[in-house]
This record gives C-alpha cells, structure tokens and sequence, in this order.
C-alpha cells in the first residue's frame, strides 16, 4: 500500500509541472484562439535562465527572477510577432509560434552547450516521511507550487480588473472591444503570464536530472493534458496534467508486472492512450466548451 501512495505523489509530482504548463497553454489559447506551440521553447529557457541566476542569487530567488525575465519575452513575443498577425487565420499564428519555438530553442542550445546545466535545487533527492509514505521533497514542493499556482489565478480572474478583462474577452473579443476592454493589452497579458508560468515549470523539471538541449521535450506531455482538460478550461488544465502524470508514474511502475507484452518505455506512450480514451467519451476534453455550429 506504501508503495502505490508513493507512487502516486511521485505521479502528482510531475503532473503538477504537466498542469503549469498546460495552464500556460490554455491561458493563450482563451485569449487568442490559437494553440501556442513556443511554450517548451519559453519553458526551456526560463529553466536555463535559472541554471545562471542559482549560483549568484539561490534557488528561491533565481525561479521567480526567471519568472519574470520569460514574462518579458512572452510579452515582446506577442507585441514583435502575434500582434500583427491579428485577423489572419488562426492555423497561420499556430505556424508562426513553431518558427518562435525553434528560434527560441536555438538561442537557448547556445546558452546550454554540450554539457547538462544543473539547476541546483535545494532538495536534490532528500526525502521526508508523509504519514508513513516516503517520498521525495522535491515532489511535495511541485504540488505546493501547483496550488499556489492555481490559487493566484483563481483569485486574479474573480476579483482583479485584468483578470476579469481576460475572461471578457475569452469569451466574445468584440462584445469586450465595445464595452471598452483592451483585448489587444489581454493578449499581451496572457503571453506574459504563459511565459512566466512556462520558467516556474521549467525550474523544477530541472530539479532533477538538469536541463540540456532535449529538456524541452518534456513540455509536450502538456498537449494531451490541455486536449484531455480541454483546450478552454484553466480548471481541465490542471486536471489534465494531474491525471496525464499519475497515469505515467503507475505505467511506469507497474507495467513490467502486469503487461510486460506492451514492450519498454510504455510509460511514455501512455499518456497519448489516456487522451484517444478520453476522446472517445468526450470529444471536448473533460471540462471543454462544446461548440455548437448551425448550417
């Protein structure tokens, strides 16, 4: 029974990082429609950021110095490339955020070299007993952080004029324009705080073996999580990651015992199997916005 708690907060763990990021994903998708693929370039290089800040200024203070720094390149991002891309369709801007994510990765590599940069957490692999389980502190901390994460943001869209600006215009961009909501400042403001929200993620996905050049794959395991969540849904985002890193972690642990036949590294194959089966239920994702188009 320990074992298969334990297994579970290591699947919490890393579903909290696979949350962030597909809440960095949705935040643009609500605001613009479009689906931004330069998130694993932003989350690689907030985690590379950190790798320079840790050193000179500790880990507590290099994350949220990182934060800020990739909130200033979404919003240069938005204002140098999406802007003016506003009125063209949608599957034009999805093409352009894959030129920014290789572009951003490219520069970044430079920054990485050969070599894995570590991120210098201040848990490495210390443990701590939880109710007689034991597991890693690094796991607890990625599921604080989540929370807090989504508790900001739940207060920031109900009580601040921003936050209720965004959901404004999420919802209808021309209704907000005549009722005076900036949409063009909302768009600004969703890539900020998905470039923000993308180096939190990338921080602790080092935490554990580094960051290299082939860091950023990991960010892809977001996809299934926003698709499963649904693509418009903070609140699916969140359990979309949970559920895509539980799933993994049980693989993970469990499938050498029980379906050995599926071959090695099933693991990662699972959470694009969770996603075809939640699909088939529900084809808006759990929590998505069913679209009614009349002929």
């Amino acid at each position: 029974m320990q074992e298969i708690l334990g297994t579970l907060v290591r699947g919490l763990g890393f579903g909290s990082l696979y949350a962030m990021l597909a809440v960095s994903f949705v935040i643009i998708y609500k605001s613009s429609k479009v689906i931004s693929f330069a998130q694993p370039a932003l989350m690689l290089a907030g985690a590379t950021l950190v790798t320079y800040l840790v050193g000179p200024v500790g880990f507590y203070l290099a994350v949220p110095m990182a934060a800020v720094a990739m909130a200033g390149v979404g919003l240069v991002v938005e204002r140098t490339t999406i802007r003016p891309m506003i009125g063209r369709p949608v599957f034009v801007v999805a093409i352009i955020t894959l030129g920014l994510d290789v572009v951003i990765r490219v520069i970044t590599n430079i920054f990485i070299g050969r070599d894995v940069r570590q991120v210098g957490d201040p848990w490495g692999l210390s443990t701590v007993d939880v109710l007689g389980i034991t597991v890693q502190q690094r796991y607890i901390a990625m599921i604080v952080v989540l929370i807090a994460v989504v508790a900001a943001l739940f207060a920031f869209f109900r009580y601040s004029r921003w936050g209720l600006a965004m959901r404004a215009a999420s919802l209808d961009q021309e209704t907000s324009l005549v009722q005076g909501v900036s949409v063009g400042g909302v768009m600004a403001l969703s890539w900020a705080m998905a470039g923000g929200l993308a180096a939190v993620a990338g921080a602790f996905v080092g935490t554990g073996s580094g960051v290299d050049q082939a860091t950023w794959i990991i960010a892809l395991k977001a996809l299934p999580a926003i698709i499963i969540g649904g693509l418009d849904s903070i609140e699916g985002a969140v359990v979309g990651g949970l559920a895509v890193g539980v799933v993994e972690s049980f693989v993970a642990s469990y499938q050498d015992d029980f379906a050995p036949w599926l071959g090695n590294n099933f693991a990662l194959v699972s959470p694009y199997v969770l996603l075809l089966i939640v699909l088939l239920v529900k084809p808006y994702g759990l929590f998505g916005t069913r679209e009614v188009e009349r002929v």
